[in-house]
């Protein structure tokens, strides 16, 4: 009897000493609904990991990417996860600032993965993070308010259409909004937008020899639609919103269209978080004179910046995090509509996904059809769709992003912030050495 007492004991101990002397890994990442649910399911992973454990840095978009830009530039070390996208892995990767992850365990299934999104992950063809959920971009709709206007939505509407539609439903007095567009600056918020409607309206960032095209009659025709519709049909201070913002207010039925990431299509159709679930549809993003580049290709990812000193601990949780146990476990938990999508195609096979997203061969289809080497109806010497894949560019787009805030709020003309901004981004180049 007194062995049978003390080995409970013992075994206690053993759990207790573990925990003690377990390692912490520090996790920064953007407070995007995914990533609140993947912080959520902490003690998962802990039970199944009980030598490690998590302590997390959640921060809005942009003071995120000025953060781990800071610390991995640096050398810093202050995390052992960083949540980056498809713009910094291969420029990190190449600065050797990130840990190659190479020789992944078997059942984590690479080959699973997409392979568009893998490509984007990669550099000299080896994985530099994994994806944790990826996403193009779309337009939602109300049906219910389309219905009532007698609007039907064509296979692949146009910019114009959209404008025109926006006054038929906008109804301020109601807060109803014609439409809802990121408006924050940043690069990877109103930027994101803006740089593909500048795309579909035949405009680029930069020549073939790199001189930036900024001040082009596209960038003109492009961002001056883009401010009158937001002023006219958007809703008010349109230009404190970004990502987060306009998915609370379509969620609450304040948009009747919103142009944004395909991601947020789990949450819309999800009526515990949205009360237009049963209302909603979905479309290609806008095209205006050309269908070239006008829906984006992101993925945001799990990667070991090379300053870390947790590598081991750090490389079990981004592989237990961005596996198909992960999306099972989020399926079971939160609901399919809930798991981080557009990452491996065992996802996009599983029926339960396919009975509770019915957008999911959509998403899958606008993942697989952006080309982030042929995003612009001229020729462009750099890779990216809402983005250019070169260091300057994360600078570059968050000035241009302030510039056209400042158009959007009135505080000057669009032809006065696309001129500054190609002044700005021209003395950028210089500096760097692009320009003779």
């Amino acid at each position: 009897m007194k062995l049978s007492r003390v080995l409970p004991i013992a075994g206690l101990a053993a759990v207790g000493a573990t925990v003690a002397n377990a390692e912490t890994i520090t996790v920064a990442t953007v407070n995007n609904n995914d990533m609140v649910v993947m912080q959520s399911l902490t003690d998962a992973f802990e039970q199944s990991h009980p030598d490690i454990k998590l302590d997390w840095v959640v921060l809005e978009e942009n003071v995120l990417r000025q953060r781990l830009t800071t610390d991995i530039a640096t050398g810093g070390g202050q995390f052992d996860v960083m949540t980056i996208g498809t713009y910094e892995v291969p420029i990190w990767a190449e600065r050797n600032w990130l840990t190659p992850l190479d020789n992944l365990p078997e059942d984590y299934q690479v080959d699973d993965l997409l392979q568009s999104v893998r490509d984007g992950l990669s550099y000299d063809g080896t994985l530099q993070a994994l994806p944790f959920y990826a996403e193009s971009s779309m337009m939602y709709y109300r049906k219910d308010l389309f219905d009532e206007a007698g609007i039907t939505m064509p296979d692949q509407p146009t910019w114009q259409q959209v404008r025109e539609w926006a006054g038929k439903l906008h109804d301020a007095e109601q807060e109803q909004y014609g439409i809802c567009l990121r408006g924050k600056p940043g690069w990877g918020e109103n930027m994101a937008l803006v740089s593909t409607m500048v795309n579909s309206f035949g405009g680029r960032w930069f020549d073939m020899d790199w001189q930036p095209q900024i001040d082009s009659p596209a960038w003109q025709e492009a961002v001056s639609f883009y401010v009158d519709l937001l002023n006219d049909f958007g809703p008010p201070g349109a230009s404190s919103n970004g990502f987060n913002e306009n998915l609370a207010l379509f969620s609450r039925g304040n948009c009747a269209m919103w142009v944004d990431a395909t991601s947020a299509a789990g949450k819309l159709f999800d009526a515990d978080q949205s009360k237009v679930a049963d209302k909603l549809g979905f479309a290609p993003a806008p095209v205006a004179k050309t269908p070239k580049g006008s829906h984006w290709l992101w993925s945001w990812a799990l990667a070991i910046p090379a300053s870390s000193d947790s590598k081991d601990a750090a490389r079990q949780f981004i592989t237990w995090a961005t596996s198909k146990d992960y999306i099972a476990l989020v399926g079971e938990r939160e609901g399919w509509t809930s798991v981080p999508p557009g990452t491996r195609t065992s996802t996009y096979e599983n029926p339960n996904y396919q009975q509770s997203a019915p957008f999911a061969g959509f998403v899958l289809d606008a993942i697989q059809g952006a080309d982030p080497t042929d995003s612009t109806l001229e020729p462009s010497p750099y890779t990216g769709v809402q983005f250019v894949g070169i260091p300057e560019f994360q600078s570059i787009g968050t000035q241009v992003g302030q510039m056209v805030a400042a158009a959007l709020t009135g505080e000057t003309s669009v032809e006065q912030a696309l001129q500054a901004s190609q002044r700005a981004t021209e003395r950028t180049m210089e500096r760097a050495g692009y320009l003779d």
